[in-house]
């Protein structure tokens, strides 16, 4: 924090203290691509993320500078013009959270000056850009005395993805970022946004988050594509199911019906998100009884599905999954984020984690060509103001 408040008085050239603002990135324990299937999703928010530092102006412009991005310098803009620009980059996802809490009601009068700088690495699937659209909103709330609901502020954020941005995205990674408790998961239902918090006690062991280190290139077109074969497999049960979402079955009433569904791929695709629903269901009582081993099954399950049923993990993630599950110590593994890339998770013994990497990295390394990237994720609070002295 001391580095980026010197950086924001260079940049800026001021000798003023700015406001620090700090919103995490996200994890996701299990329930992948449940969330547009009317199911649960089982999100945690981490210790890494973006922060924010900023002063109020005396008039309406806006300046944004990213220590991660600093080939693009200073970026621009004014209160009387806030519309999405493609040159502005990165800075489109602050300014999408600018225009549409003014244009929720809350007043913002003038400008700012704000530093970014963030810890998430960059491709890997852990939510940077809801974490970005998060910190701007709890910067903008600090900076202007204002008081959004917290709930308002998620959905303004997954609006800036859907509507500013142009991204079909759902609500989990914003609730995840706004809603994070330390040390507790969200089991969310996606479609009424009911939600429980989960206390994780990891006592021994520590969750490793893996970076495969791949750019996710194809993951935009194989999601919206996953998106459509669940819709169709869908309408398909409707002709007889009285049902609006997938996640609404269990495993044995699709087992009863999975003939409704015409098409052998789609059939398949359905059967992960009803199975991947039921099993994050079954991870809250796992955690709630304290069954870290059955967890670790469930996760494992789940990355076996990601895998045949849905079709989405790739040579990359399955190596470091493979690998992960073969070493001493590790009770899950599996995929994480929309896959095609991206990262793993695993949850491993805190003593045998320097094994576990060179084990692991070792076995990739063969297989891929090149190296993973390792992390230890702690689970943190939401988007949250900075206190001197605390984080």
């Amino acid at each position: 924090m001391k580095d980026l408040l010197q950086q924001y008085q260079k940049i800026f050239k001021t000798t003023e203290k700015p406001v620090q603002f700090f919103a995490p990135g996200r994890i996701n324990l299990i329930g992948e691509h449940t969330d547009y299937n009317g199911g649960h999703v089982f999100p945690a928010s981490i210790s890494f993320g973006t922060y924010a530092v900023g002063r109020k102006r005396n008039d309406q412009k806006f300046r944004f500078y990213s220590v991660n991005f600093p080939e693009s310098g200073m970026i621009h803009c004014d209160l009387a013009d806030l519309t999405y620009c493609v040159q502005d980059d990165w800075a489109n996802y602050p300014k999408g959270m600018i225009h549409l809490i003014r244009e929720s009601g809350f007043p913002i009068t003038n400008g700012a000056d704000i530093l970014f700088y963030g810890d998430i690495p960059n491709g890997a699937g852990l939510s940077s850009s809801a974490s970005i659209e998060m910190v701007t909103g709890v910067l903008l709330e600090g900076l202007f005395n204002l008081e959004i609901d917290r709930m308002q502020m998620i959905k303004l954020g997954q609006k800036v993805e859907n509507e500013y941005i142009g991204v079909n995205s759902g609500i989990m990674d914003q609730f995840a970022i706004g809603m994070g408790k330390q040390d507790h998961a969200i089991l969310l239902n996606c479609q009424t946004l009911e939600y429980e918090y989960a206390p994780i006690s990891l006592d021994n062991y520590c969750i490793m988050i893996i970076n495969t280190n791949k750019q996710r290139t194809l993951a935009g077109s194989k999601y919206n594509e996953r998106r459509q074969q669940c819709e169709q497999a869908l309408k398909d049960l409707q002709t007889e199911l009285s049902i609006t979402s997938l996640g609404e079955l269990s495993n044995e009433q699709f087992l009863e019906q999975q003939q409704l569904i015409k098409d052998d791929t789609n059939r398949k695709r359905a059967k992960h998100a009803v199975s991947e629903n039921v099993r994050t269901v079954e991870a809250l009582k796992k955690l709630q009884a304290g069954d870290l081993d059955g967890f670790g099954k469930l996760m494992n399950d789940s990355h076996h599905s990601l895998k045949y049923d849905y079709e989405v993990t790739g040579k990359e993630l399955d190596c470091l999954v493979q690998a992960a599950c073969e070493q001493e110590g590790v009770i899950g593994a599996r995929m994480t984020g929309a896959g095609f890339g991206g990262c793993a998770i695993a949850i491993v013994e805190k003593d045998k984690q320097a094994s576990f990497k060179q084990n692991v990295n070792r076995k990739y390394r063969e297989m891929i060509g090149y190296d993973a990237t390792f992390y230890t994720a702690a689970i943190s609070d939401g988007a949250k103001q900075i206190r001197e002295g605390v984080h």
